[in-house]
C-alpha cells in the first residue's frame, strides 16, 4: 500500500491507496513544530482507529509546501516506517513541461494537481485549489503546465477583515440566502461569499479568454464545493485530487503508464 501526505501552510492531508483505490484518508492542522516522533505516533493511532496494518505501507510519496517539515517527515518516514519518501518537486518526472520562470517556483502542490486534472479530465483544463492561497493552474494539451494565479485564500482574506475592523463580528463562511443582506451577519456572509465567487469567476473568465477555447474547470481543496456551487465555469469538484496525483506521480517513478 502507497502513503501519500499533501503538507499544505494549513493543512495536512493523509491517504493511504490500495492500488488505483484510496481507502483511507485524513485531514489535520499543520503543525511546524511537530517532531518526527509525534507524526509517527499519529500516523500509527489513525492507522489503528481505521483498523490499518502500519507495516502493510509499502511506500510513501509527498508533496509539501512547507519546506520546514521536509527533514522531519522525512525522519518519521525513515523511523517509523522503514521507507525512503519520494519528495515531489519540479525536477521529478511528471510527463508535465513545466513552462514557468523559474520551475523551481512551482510548489508540489501544484504540480501533482496539474498531474491527476489532465489525467483524470483530459486537457486543456484549469484546476482551482481553494487553500490557504487559492492557486489556479493551466495546463494545454500534451502536459504543457502554461503557469496559472495564486491569490489570497478565503480564509486569509476573512482573518484581516476581521482583525482590522473591530466592529464587525466573526461569522462562519456559508452561501446566505440572498445577495443583499438584512443585517450585518447575512451582509459579512454575502461580501465573503459572492465576492471571492466573483474573483474566482473573474480570474477564470480571462483565463479562458486567454486560451481562445473552453477548457475542463475543475476546483479542489476544502471549501471547493462551497464556492463551486456560484460558480459559472467550475464544472467539477475533486476534493482527493492532491492526493490521486501523488498516487500517479509515485507510479510513474516505479516505470508505470506515464502519469500524463
Amino acid at each position: 500500500m502507497l502513503l501519500v501526505m499533501d503538507v499544505g501552510n494549513t493543512n495536512t492531508s493523509l491517504g493511504v491507496f490500495e492500488g488505483e483505490r484510496l481507502a483511507w484518508h485524513w485531514r489535520l492542522t499543520t503543525e511546524r513544530a511537530r517532531t518526527g516522533d509525534e507524526y509517527g505516533l499519529l500516523a500509527r493511532n489513525l492507522f489503528a482507529v481505521a483498523g490499518l496494518d502500519f507495516k502493510a505501507i509499502g511506500a510513501i510519496a509527498i508533496a509539501s509546501v512547507v519546506p520546514q517539515l521536509d527533514y522531519t517527515l522525512k525522519s518519521m518516514a525513515e523511523t517509523y516506517f522503514h521507507l525512503t519518501p519520494l519528495f515531489v518537486d519540479n525536477t521529478t518526472d511528471t510527463g508535465l513541461t513545466i513552462l514557468y520562470d523559474p520551475p523551481s517556483d512551482v510548489g508540489a502542490d501544484r504540480i501533482v494537481d496539474a498531474v491527476a486534472a489532465v489525467h483524470k479530465y483530459g486537457a486543456p483544463c484549469i484546476v482551482v485549489d481553494f487553500g490557504t492561497a487559492t492557486n489556479f493552474e493551466v495546463i494545454e494539451e500534451g502536459g504543457r503546465y502554461l503557469g496559472g494565479v495564486i491569490t489570497p485564500g478565503i480564509s486569509i482574506s476573512t482573518d484581516a477583515l476581521f482583525a482590522r475592523a473591530a466592529r464587525l463580528p466573526r461569522v462562519g463562511i456559508e452561501r446566505p440566502h440572498t445577495v443583499i443582506g438584512a443585517s450585518t451577519v447575512s451582509a459579512i456572509q454575502s461580501g465573503l461569499y459572492y465576492g471571492y465567487a466573483g474573483l474566482v469567476d473573474g480570474i477564470l473568465r480571462r483565463m479562458i479568454e486567454e486560451l481562445g477555447r473552453q477548457p475542463r474547470v475543475v476546483a479542489t481543496g476544502g471549501l471547493a464545493p462551497l464556492i463551486a456551487t456560484a460558480s459559472e465555469f467550475i464544472g467539477d469538484v475533486d476534493l482527493t485530487l492532491t492526493l490521486d496525483g501523488l498516487r500517479l506521480v509515485y507510479e510513474r517513478s516505479r516505470g508505470s503508464p506515464p502519469a500524463v
